[in-house]
């Protein structure tokens, strides 16, 4: 007998209820609901100023909304002390939109860096597991003693991500993953993308603009606005709502009104 999940059977991850941020009398969020459901690749977008780095920052505790709730993994971040804080982030990789590689270290040193900080694994392992996780980004095994100087965009991008993964999180955060890459570098991210979640079975939650990589890797978009969430589904559903913070994705020279035939072949080779 086969059986049909409900939304009831899909566990989440990431529950913000009610939650509203203010900046002096500037509205950031006003009572934003949302919910990341376990094993999907869930997208926030929105015009610049609509508070999506802000909710991010909020995600990964390193700032808090003035009221309202954020639990993730089952923990409601308002009540950890820091050693408790501390436990949960080792659980989430983050992915910062400007890579966040300390120059002074090597690529392996710097996707090393979080197991010499919380794990007691000798050096020599470390720099094995270091290894392993760059190349599972696609990274050449030279790159391991390149510094982030001598990197060219699309390859930090992938660094950055090494790194995110050192500790073999659960939940993922990734901000602006394609920003100032090429079209074969910012497809190369999107396809990387499905193959770490599929893979690991990571839930990935990302802030972007880039719609090529929505169409082809989002399971589920929230859009902000006005301090508040204007519309929330599929790319495919999003696209036939009429809000007008929704419709300025879809419309207009730079729009996607549906997914390029092309690109949705590509992603299912």
């Amino acid at each position: 007998m086969n059986m049909i999940a409900t939304d009831a059977d899909v566990e989440t991850v990431i529950d913000i209820s009610d939650v509203s941020t203010h900046f002096g009398a500037h509205i950031v969020h006003d009572e934003i609901n949302m919910q990341v459901r376990r094993g999907e690749i869930f997208a926030c977008v929105g015009s610049s100023g609509a508070g999506k780095s802000t909710l991010l920052r909020e995600m990964i505790m390193l700032q808090r909304p003035d009221s309202g709730s954020i639990r993730v993994l089952g923990t409601d971040l308002q009540a950890l002390d820091e050693e408790q804080a501390q436990a949960l982030r080792q659980r989430m990789g983050v992915m910062f939109q400007g890579g966040g590689l300390f120059g002074s270290l090597n690529i392996c040193e710097n996707v090393g860096l979080p197991l010499h900080e919380h794990t007691h694994l000798d050096p020599a392992l470390i720099d094995q597991i270091a290894a392993w996780k760059i190349s599972l980004t696609g990274l050449a095994p030279e790159t391991c003693r390149q510094y982030p100087s001598e990197l060219s965009g699309g390859m930090l991008k992938r660094a950055s991500l090494a790194r995110a993964l050192a500790l073999d999180p659960e939940l993922l955060f990734l901000d602006e993953p394609t920003s100032g890459l090429d079209p074969v570098s910012a497809a190369g991210v999107d396809e990387l993308v499905l193959k770490l979640r599929d893979l690991y079975g990571l839930t990935i939650v990302m802030i972007t603009h880039d719609l090529d990589l929505l169409w082809q890797v989002a399971d589920r978009v929230v859009v902000l606005g006005d301090g508040r969430v204007q519309g929330i589904g599929s790319m495919a559903e999003l696209s036939q709502m009429d809000h007008p913070a929704i419709r300025q994705y879809f419309d207009g020279a730079r729009g996607r009104a549906a997914i390029p035939p092309s690109s949705a072949d590509r992603i299912k080779e």
